[in-house]
Order: structure tokens, then C-alpha cells, then sequence
């Protein structure tokens, strides 16, 4: 019995082979031809927010006669925005430090001299979102004058982009949409329906255009700032069906 079960299922698994082979070619269709392109689309608006980075920096024999100096500083500068119609939402503590502060001496006789402790410095920075750009050169001066002796980092940006973006958007979809096109023409071919579109990460973020457009200084004397203008920038890719 065992030899003739042994035939009947080589011939089972034989005939089964083709009908196998024929399932798997009917799977397998060719590949739909098709055109892929890339868009790019540039929409610039002027900004209607800066954010200003504004550090104290204090140096003193004790790290406790540095911290109070600092704290008395910064005290006055967070006063002064805040008096100045800024939000407690808008200043945030980016930084904040104590570093003992070194005197490395030079070797005598060809022996490392130990380094002396001078004092120590205190560093405490604050971040700024400034949303009346016409004060922001008064802003920044007035800091300096109450204690601020680092940073002044600005960044020009848009508190909602999103009407910027979706032109950006449009821009770059028109643009691939031109593009194949141009392609398909240029090859004989009839362009087809859209089958897929991706917008290329990562999220747009703003990139200065510097034309001038100086803002308007609320003091004399203020700090001179421009704003300018943020361009956002959005990248497409869009496949086409190519139609037979």
C-alpha cells in the first residue's frame, strides 16, 4: 500500500504544478506606465511675529552675589515686558546656568600651575514672542539699558502660515501639473489621470526673504530692525497615468 500512496500523490502534486504556474501569471499583470514629477511652490507674506532670545549675564567673587545680581537684572527686564503689553505666555526661561569661573596660569619651571578660582558667572535667558513688531527695536533697547548683555537671536515668522502654505501648495501642484505635460507631449504620449500626490516632508518652515521694509520705530534712539519677508516653500510629487 505504501508504494502505490507514494505515486498518487507525486502525480496529485505534478498536475497540480501548472494550474499553480497559470494562477501565478494571471496575478502578475504588467506595470501600469506612468509619469512622476515634482513641484515646487514659493509663497512669501511678511511676518507679524519675532522671536527674540535676550540673556543677563552676571559675573562675582561668590556664586551667590552672581545669582542676586542676575536675578536683580532679569527682575527689571520681565517687568518692563510684561508693563510693555507682553503676554506671561509669550516670555519663557530658555536658560539658566551657574559656572565657576578659572584663572588658568601659565606653567612655572615645566610644572602645570593649578588653575585659581575667580569668581563665578550666572546666565539666565529668556525667550520673547513679540507680536507688534513696531516695538521691537524699543524692546531690545530697553533690555540692554535694564541689565540684558547677550543674545538678541531674532527670528521673523507668522503666529498662522497656513493661507501662505496652501498658496505654496497650489503653486506646487500647478507646477508638476505643467511639468508632465510637457513631458508627455515632448514624449508622444497622452497624460492620464492623477494617481497619487505626496507633499515632501519635511513641514515647510519660513526662510527670510530680506527685502527691505524697515519697521517703524516707536522711540528715537530705538534699535533699527527689518522684518522683511518669510518665504514658505512646499515640494510635490505627483504620478500620472500614462493612457494607451
Amino acid at each position: 500500500m505504501a508504494p502505490i500512496l507514494s505515486k498518487t500523490l507525486l502525480m496529485t502534486a505534478f498536475l497540480a504544478l501548472p494550474l499553480g504556474s497559470a494562477a501565478f501569471a494571471q496575478e502578475a499583470k504588467p506595470r501600469e506606465a506612468v509619469i512622476s514629477v515634482t513641484g515646487d511652490g514659493e509663497s512669501a507674506v511678511a511676518p507679524d511675529m519675532a522671536i527674540v532670545n535676550l540673556a543677563v549675564v552676571k559675573q562675582a567673587k561668590t556664586a551667590r552675589e552672581a545669582l542676586d545680581e542676575n536675578n536683580k537684572a532679569m527682575n527689571e527686564v520681565l517687568k518692563a515686558l510684561k508693563d510693555g503689553g507682553i503676554a506671561e505666555r509669550d516670555l519663557q526661561t530658555s536658560g539658566f546656568s551657574i559656572q565657576p569661573q578659572y584663572n588658568y596660569r601659565q606653567p612655572t619651571d615645566g610644572q602645570p600651575a593649578q588653575p585659581q578660582l575667580i569668581g563665578y558667572q550666572t546666565i539666565n535667558s529668556v525667550t520673547v514672542r513679540l507680536r507688534d513688531l513696531s516695538k521691537l527695536g524699543q524692546v531690545i533697547d530697553q533690555s540692554v539699558t535694564l541689565g540684558i548683555n547677550q543674545g538678541g537671536d531674532i527670528q521673523f515668522t507668522n503666529d498662522k502660515p497656513e493661507t501662505a502654505l496652501e498658496e505654496a501648495r497650489k503653486k506646487a501642484v500647478a507646477e508638476a501639473v505643467k511639468k508632465a505635460k510637457t513631458l508627455s507631449e515632448a514624449a508622444g504620449v497622452k497624460l492620464g489621470r492623477i494617481i497619487e500626490i505626496n507633499e515632501n516632508v519635511p513641514r515647510p518652515l519660513p526662510q527670510p526673504a530680506y527685502r527691505a521694509t524697515m519697521m517703524k520705530e516707536a522711540s528715537d534712539g530705538a534699535v533699527p530692525v527689518q522684518g522683511g519677508e518669510n518665504n514658505y516653500n512646499v515640494s510635490v510629487t505627483v504620478t500620472f497615468a500614462i493612457e494607451q
